[in-house]
């Protein structure tokens, strides 16, 4: 996708939602008298702009384009209904082409030039993490649709998430290879530059050696690599009866058809950054079989799921993944929690979602703990082609 195009995603948002202002606030620094003025002009205007900053290119670029289009449908039905106290909403969308130093610059551009009310993204928790603490300290709340790392929300008390964590995500893998599968070895491939990748293998290794079961090799790559020969025949000696590699949808696609090649016919399993149209494209039949962690299914017979896919597909003429159907909840949770606000101050949006108990999203019923953490279940799906087919739910 050409930058072209993702200029043409910021203009065509501020063209159908018109362009408002907002005053971000100071940093901790600068005390309660910078944070009170900064307050008091944030519902100034006719319009309310909210940033998104996501991986519209790059390796993982499908990741923002789902989360994107859910985004913008939140948006775009929010306005027809006459926004959010007679105030319009509109989207800045900006690429950090899915690099972590690109993250913090278009979020510093967010806040500081642009002058967003609030921010939503990233997918990757590295990127969340490199942002995160921009939000935080110029108090604008921040809302990851689908970054799973404990660490982002810790930054602050203006940094949300609209999904789970990996110590559960790593959990539900790890009971899954045991109590499903009925697997005792498994072997792991994590991607050691992503935090992500990084601790949801810690999670799964630990868990699972809890149930009793071993891990007979713990091997690494790193984001980019094309040939994983080396560690997938380490990783053959040890003959595991499931190989999990929390990783994102390239490299495992990529990992996938290598395995296969040296006759590894052992199960692969992973998590939620398998979720791609993609995945099935790069790894053909060599991915099919395998097991993954989600957030929802599209074979749900809920009726909130199945009115947002038809909506979905009459918008985008696809089936949503569920990076859209996150994303279009952490957007309809900011949106909610501006409407319930006493006022569209930062300090008055940030109490609100703080505040967040049972909404009915797409991916289920949200709560924010006291860590402002999503508490919520998963669903484990296996590939089948390019259907990704319901397996079990696993509650936390």
């Amino acid at each position: 996708m050409q930058n072209q195009f993702i200029r043409s995603l910021v203009i065509a948002s501020t063209l159908v939602l018109a362009a408002g202002c907002v005053k971000k606030s100071g940093s901790d620094a600068a005390g309660n008298a910078s944070q009170a003025a900064a307050d008091a002009t944030v519902s100034s205007g006719n319009d309310i702009k909210v940033g998104e900053y996501g991986s519209m290119t790059g390796s993982e670029a499908t990741f923002g384009i789902s989360s994107h289009h859910g985004i913008e449908m939140a948006f775009e039905e929010q306005n027809k209904k006459g926004g959010i106290k007679g105030k319009k909403l509109t989207l800045i969308s900006l690429d950090n082409e899915g690099k972590s130093e690109q993250a913090a610059a278009v979020v510093t551009r967010l806040i500081k030039q642009d002058k967003v009310v609030a921010v939503l993204g990233e997918v990757a928790s590295s990127r969340s993490l490199a942002a995160a603490p921009i939000a935080q300290e110029a108090h604008i709340p921040l809302i990851t649709p689908s970054s799973t790392n404990p660490k982002v929300t810790e930054v602050g008390n203006y940094i949300f998430r609209v999904c789970f964590i990996d110590p559960f995500q790593g959990t539900v893998m790890a009971k899954f290879a045991s109590e499903n599968l009925k697997v005792k070895k498994v072997a792991i491939l994590r991607d050691v530059k992503s935090d992500y990748s990084v601790g949801l293998a810690d999670y799964f290794s630990e868990t699972f050696k809890k149930m009793g079961g071993e891990i007979v090799a713990d091997q690494s790559y790193q984001s980019g690599e094309i040939d994983f020969k080396g560690q997938l025949t380490a990783i053959r000696a040890k003959k595991p009866e499931a190989i999990f590699i929390p990783g994102y949808y390239t490299e495992v696609g990529l990992i996938a058809r290598q395995a296969r090649q040296l006759g590894i016919k052992a199960p692969m399993l992973g998590g939620d950054g398998w979720d791609s149209s993609k995945l099935y494209e790069i790894g053909k039949d060599a991915i099919n079989g395998s097991y993954f962690s989600s957030h929802y299914t599209t074979e749900s017979t809920d009726p909130v799921v199945q009115d947002f896919i038809k909506r979905y597909k009459e918008r985008y003429n696809e089936v949503p993944d569920a990076l859209a159907a996150l994303a279009y909840d952490a957007a309809r949770v900011l949106i909610s929690a501006m409407d319930r606000a006493s006022d569209l101050s930062s300090n008055g949006i940030r109490d609100a979602i703080a505040s967040t108990k049972d909404f009915a999203g797409v991916t289920g019923k949200i709560t924010l703990n006291d860590h402002r953490d999503a508490v919520k279940s998963a669903v484990v799906v296996r590939v089948d082609g390019n259907t990704n087919r319901f397996v079990t739910t696993i509650n936390p």
